[in-house]
C-alpha cells in the first residue's frame, strides 16, 4: 500500500459503492478472504461474499451522504483514515483502519462510527 493515491482511489470507490448499492462494486473493494469489522466487539464479516451480503442490509440512497475524509497515517501496511459522513438527518464521525493487498483491495477493514449528538433547532 504505502501510497496516498492508492488509498484515495479505494476511498473513492467506497463512496461510489455506497451510493450505488451495486454488489459487484462493493465486492471489488475487498479481497476474497477479506475481514470487515463493522463495530467494536461485533463479529467481523468474513470473506467477500459475506461482506457484500451484510452491506446489502444497509441499503443507501444515492446522493444522500457526503463523505469528507483525510488520512491520519499511511504506511506500507496500514492506512488510518478520519472522516465525517453527513446525511440529511445525522452526522457521523468515522475512523477507519484499512489494510490493502497489492491489487488495491481491502484485506482488512475496520470501521468505527460515532454519531454526533442531535442539535435542537
Amino acid at each position: 500500500m504505502g501510497s496516498l493515491d492508492v488509498v484515495s482511489a479505494w476511498v473513492s470507490r467506497f463512496g461510489k459503492a455506497w451510493e450505488s448499492n451495486d454488489a459487484y462494486a462493493i465486492g471489488e473493494l475487498f479481497a476474497l478472504d477479506a475481514t470487515y469489522f463493522s463495530e467494536p466487539y461485533a463479529a467481523p464479516w468474513r470473506g467477500r461474499d459475506q461482506i457484500v451480503k451484510q452491506w446489502a442490509k444497509f441499503r443507501h440512497l444515492p446522493d444522500l451522504m457526503a463523505l469528507d475524509w483525510h488520512p491520519v497515517l499511511i504506511t506500507e501496511g496500514l492506512a488510518v483514515i478520519e472522516g465525517t459522513s453527513t446525511f440529511p438527518d445525522r452526522v457521523v464521525s468515522n475512523l477507519w483502519l484499512l489494510r490493502l493487498d497489492k491489487l488495491g483491495r481491502a484485506r482488512q477493514f475496520t470501521q468505527w462510527s460515532m454519531p454526533h449528538p442531535k442539535v435542537d433547532q
